[in-house]
């Protein structure tokens, strides 16, 4: 448990610094007050950090003594690990399109729902079935994120505007599929290749090929020059270049926590950290600054803390009771038969 509890803690803490500075990245002008100009080289962002990923992922894997065991590693895993990383690739324009026909709450709202998707791909690719507790648990903190961002509201004391449109919840469904498809498809990588590699491992190859994606698009594509107009500004405006590193460095440190709970617990216990990091984030800020919530938001915080209860509830039965199997001991007697099982500790 504390070490689940670490984890969580590295990827609020790494995300929530990634974050500001994905901010200043983006909405920051440099230069001259007279000519400030935006950092608007998304692409080239995310190649940047997928190359700084793959290389902190790198050292992680030779400092901590392993291999990457790369004549050793099936070709269907490195197939694998290409097609989550095209999954990750492709699926983030489908939200950047979104954004540009629907409002950003609702936004909000769909990645609140990201549960959904992840158990959904598992059960209709990959055949997996959930205890019946994993579904409630996965309903109550979506139903109760939601309510959550639902009821959030502007500075003026309104709901915001909805501006979305048919096209618009299309895309972000589809974001939110590829999405789901990555999660699961990584989860049955795991179930499927268990002894070849870890959760760094996949984070070095899939990010490697992340990149390889990413920097083939930017150099063959013929109608974007999105490379040379980013190698342009970072010549024009050299300190956006240590906000850029900075950017790729925090998110590959939290990526490191990312894929060893991936690795560890699963894509749901992972998204489940992912989707409500939101929402502590807001408590927090709730309790710091005195601000007030709805009821609403009030019972979806009730649904999500219940959906938390249930699941470390049961998960301490299963440990207690996997434990008393552990103690329990067969007794052999001379003939060769055996007895009954007697607690040893009766």
């Amino acid at each position: 448990m504390l070490r689940f509890a670490l984890c969580v803690a590295g990827i609020y803490a790494c995300f929530l610094t990634w974050g500001v500075i994905q901010e200043r990245v983006s909405t920051t002008p440099y230069g001259s007050e007279e000519n400030p100009k935006k950092f608007r080289f998304f692409i080239v962002l995310n190649t940047i950090q997928s190359l700084i990923a793959a290389l902190v992922a790198f050292i992680y894997i030779k400092v901590t003594g392993r291999h990457l065991n790369i004549s050793s590693t099936p070709t269907s895993l490195y197939l694998k690990y290409a097609q989550v990383a095209l999954f990750n690739c492709i699926g983030s324009p489908f939200g950047y399109a979104a954004l540009r026909h629907i409002d950003y709450p609702t936004m909000i709202l769909g990645k609140s729902c990201k549960l959904v998707p992840v158990m959904f791909m598992n059960v209709l690719v990959y055949r997996r079935r959930f205890p019946l507790h994993k579904y409630i648990c996965v309903f109550l903190i979506t139903v109760g994120v939601s309510m959550f961002m639902l009821y959030h509201r502007t500075e003026g004391g309104s709901k915001a505007a909805s501006t979305n449109s048919m096209w618009g919840l299309f895309l972000l469904c589809t974001n939110l599929a590829i999405d789901g498809l990555t999660n699961a498809t990584q989860d049955q990588i795991f179930h499927k290749y268990p002894s070849h590699g870890s959760g760094q491992h996949m984070m070095f190859f899939m990010n490697v090929f992340g990149s390889i994606f990413s920097a083939t698009y930017l150099l063959i594509h013929p109608y974007n020059n999105e490379l040379w107009q980013a190698i342009e500004f970072f010549s024009e405006y050299p300190a956006v270049i240590r906000d850029v590193l900075l950017f790729g460095l925090c998110g590959a440190v939290g990526q490191c926590f990312i894929f060893y709970t991936l690795y560890k617990y699963g894509s749901l216990r992972l998204v489940t950290v992912t989707v409500t990091r939101k929402l502590f984030t807001m408590l927090i800020s709730v309790f710091w600054f005195n601000h007030v919530l709805s009821f609403g938001q009030w019972a979806g915080v009730t649904l999500v803390f219940s959906a938390i209860g249930l699941e470390a509830y049961i998960k301490k039965q299963e440990n207690a009771k996997a434990k008393k199997q552990h103690n329990t001991v067969p007794v052999l007697v001379s003939s060769g038969t055996m007895k009954k099982p007697i607690d040893k500790f009766a």
